[in-house]
């Protein structure tokens, strides 16, 4: 894309099992092992929503060894 045009993809946010966000564009097939959250928008809304609601950056996985004593 060129940089000088704006970026009207509307996406959506998705998550993994491990709780990991990203953004996908809507018009595209959500890759398999992600979930679309319900939060639509452009590039700059969905990072927004993401930025608020994934404040630990850490993989469920690791979260949960570490609540268990083995991390």
């Amino acid at each position: 894309m060129d940089n000088d045009r704006e970026d009207l993809t509307i996406y959506c946010v998705v998550v993994n099992h491990e709780e990991q966000y990203s953004i996908w564009p809507q018009n595209k097939p959500v890759p398999s092992g992600w979930n679309e959250v319900g939060v639509q928008g452009t590039k700059a809304e969905c990072l927004k929503h993401i930025d608020s609601v994934w404040t630990d950056m850490r993989p469920l996985s690791l979260r949960r060894a570490m609540e268990q004593g083995d991390g």
